[in-house]
């Protein structure tokens, strides 16, 4: 009986901070959305003059179908930005284009945390789906190892959110110093976009912790079944 209100107990702490944080980033993405920046420059614009700033001249943007598809990609050189936040002139699109230059920022200083991230990515993708597999078989034919595996694999996803989190609170800190000088927002704006890329940190640090809850529960699981 103690286990299982253990193992209830952590599926529901997960779900529940993982529902926290995507409330938070929804509520802040809606409000800042609202919210035109008084110089009415565009997340495109204002990523381009970020980019220019710093000598990145040979990293593009483009725009991209979605919503939130936001990203920075290393191998291209490219800022790929929503429609929403490439035309959009609101204090979202602007912190959202920032975030995205703190990327290109970090490749081009030779971040560290950024190059173990992208040197993961494809170990991850194995893991993802092996992870689920193995567990999934474990679970049905009563394989304690198969289960042991398929937690291996879950440690790998770990790792890759454990190093995710300071590449993504580095660039928003990297995007709101260049918005801070670029002095095209006045100090309202600039806190707005604080507290809307404060609150897209949060969904990682969700993440992270949900990852180490179904670790967690695993683990418990297997050490049950031993008994």
């Amino acid at each position: 009986m103690e286990y299982y209100l253990i193992n209830y107990g952590l599926l529901i702490l997960g779900a529940l901070i993982t529902f926290i944080a995507q409330i938070f980033i929804n509520a802040s993405y809606s409000k800042y959305k609202k919210v035109l920046n008084i110089s009415r420059i565009s997340g495109a614009e204002m990523a381009r003059y970020i980019l220019d700033k710093n000598g990145l001249k040979d990293v593009s943007i483009v725009k991209v179908s979605g919503n939130l598809t936001d990203h920075y990609d290393p191998r291209k050189k490219v800022v790929r930005l929503s429609s929403e936040i490439y035309e959009g002139t609101s204090i979202a699109s602007i912190a959202v284009a920032a975030h995205e230059c703190g990327h290109a920022i970090q490749d081009s200083v030779g971040y560290i945390f950024l190059r173990i991230r992208s040197m993961l990515v494809p170990i991850v993708n194995i893991s993802s789906y092996a992870g689920y597999v193995a567990i999934t078989i474990g679970l049905i034919a009563g394989f304690i190892k198969l289960i042991w595996i398929g937690i291996y694999f879950e440690l790998a996803i770990l790792l890759f959110q454990f190093i995710t989190l300071p590449v993504e609170i580095d660039a928003s800190k990297r995007g709101l110093k260049e918005l801070k000088e670029s002095n095209k927002l006045d100090e309202v704006e600039y806190s707005g976009s604080k507290v809307m890329l404060i609150s897209a940190a949060s969904t990682y640090v969700a993440s992270l912790a949900t990852t180490l809850l179904q670790v967690l529960r695993l683990v418990l699981l297997v050490a049950r079944r031993d008994d």
